[in-house]
């Protein structure tokens, strides 16, 4: 197996988790693009946002993790991004799909 966030979920590679439940783990980012900026993850591997299932409840189960999260983090109150990379021209790096959670300062508009 070699996807990097599969790896993560089954705690070969070591990261420090905020939180996990028995579908989603959260992590900060090792590159961090804001003074918050954790990762979101299901813990199956879907290869992007339009390979999930239209009957999954992976996104109530990644939306109730971004709000242990940010609730967490203190950002919830002063605002925060979430941001979901897809496929190459997305911007995603890491196939597995992943959920970037920003916050801790102002987010300027368009992103890039």
């Amino acid at each position: 197996m070699s996807c990097i966030f599969c790896q993560i979920v089954d705690k070969r590679i070591p990261a420090n988790f905020i939180y996990e439940d028995d579908a989603v783990v959260a992590f900060p980012d090792i590159n961090p693009q804001a003074p918050h900026h954790y990762l979101v993850v299901p813990k199956v591997h879907y290869e992007n946002l339009l390979a999930v299932p239209k009957d999954s409840d992976v996104f109530n189960r990644v939306y109730s993790a971004i709000d242990q999260v940010v609730n967490k983090a203190g950002i919830a109150e002063t605002g925060f991004r979430v941001v979901v990379n897809t496929k190459d021209d997305g911007g995603q790096t890491v196939p597995h799909l992943h959920f970037h959670v920003l916050g801790g300062r102002f987010m300027t508009w368009p992103p890039g």
